[in-house]
């Protein structure tokens, strides 16, 4: 086993003050089950996650996943910005320049790029659907759906399954961590390794242990349990509360068991050539 402790992340990319949509869940190598990591506040923030992280980082190999988008489509256009003659090229320079057109909003908020003149028409935001707005896909995605499911398209900042808020706000997290941790897939891994970054999609594992929610319900704890045996963890206890405005506790909970079990699975970390730019959900 590569990894120490394994911690989930079910991502918010809101404006508010606290993100009461961001869960954590973490467990260590073996089968017990996850537990959900309170904030010391009521609610976790972006900005106090990421201090929570870094304290995380010092102890411990970590295998951290967070639900939201690495990156833009780039290879459908060969650009992340089509049309752009400064749109960027590297991965590392679109976190950057995600983070320098935001710097202005608090607790790592993205949404600012949306009323930019330059970059804001590619998005399809609460502001305005942009003129250069469409459904693209990275790789990752489309070989999710033909798998299983795949997520909603990453300029999409509009309606309940939407990622591109969220992914904003994660890859201003991702340019500040970029030199404490490893990214992957952009970085080579040496294992063993520090504390390793990569993208998660928990319906995608809930989806892979043949578990879907209930209209109107959810995921029960008794299909919960179900994913967490799929993925060799023991199970939830009856009462265990799952909380979040969306069920998020669960998000959280079958991600971090899914990380413990895929990652044993060197096939798992053997992606195409093209996650370099666009990233790859990991399990996929």
């Amino acid at each position: 086993m590569y990894f120490d402790k394994f911690i989930g992340i079910d991502w918010s990319g809101d404006k508010n003050n606290f993100q009461k949509g961001i869960s954590v869940a973490s467990c260590q190598i073996g089968n017990e089950v996850p537990q959900i990591v309170k904030s010391s506040e009521m609610y976790w923030t972006r900005s106090s996650l990421i201090k929570w992280l870094n304290e995380e980082i010092k102890k411990q190999r970590n295998l951290i996943g967070f639900d939201f988008a690495f990156s833009y489509p780039f290879y459908d256009k060969f650009s992340y910005f089509p049309g752009l003659k400064d749109s960027p090229f590297h991965v590392e320079k679109l976190w950057e320049l995600i983070d320098i057109i935001n710097l202005s909003s608090k607790n790592f908020y993205g949404g600012e790029i949306w009323i930019n003149k330059t970059y804001g028409k590619f998005f399809n935001s609460p502001k305005l659907k942009g003129s250069h707005f469409s459904s693209r896909r990275r790789y990752t995605e489309i070989i999710a759906k033909k798998k299983i499911l795949s997520p909603s398209p990453t300029f999409n900042c509009v309606g309940p399954g939407a990622v591109g808020t969220g992914t904003l706000a994660g890859m201003r997290i991702l340019n500040l961590l970029k030199n404490k941790t490893k990214i992957w897939p952009f970085e080579e891994l040496n294992f063993p390794t520090k504390t390793v970054i990569v993208e998660i999609f928990p319906s995608y594992y809930f989806r892979l242990s043949k578990i879907k929610p209930k209209k109107k319900v959810g995921y029960t704890i008794e299909n919960i349990n179900k994913s967490l045996d799929f993925f060799n963890s023991q199970p939830l206890k009856k009462n265990q509360i799952i909380g979040g405005p969306d069920q998020d506790d669960a998000d959280s909970i079958i991600s971090s068991a899914a990380l413990r079990f895929l990652s044993t699975d060197k096939k798992n970390w053997n992606v195409p050539n093209l996650s370099k730019k666009e990233g790859w959900i990991f399990g996929v």
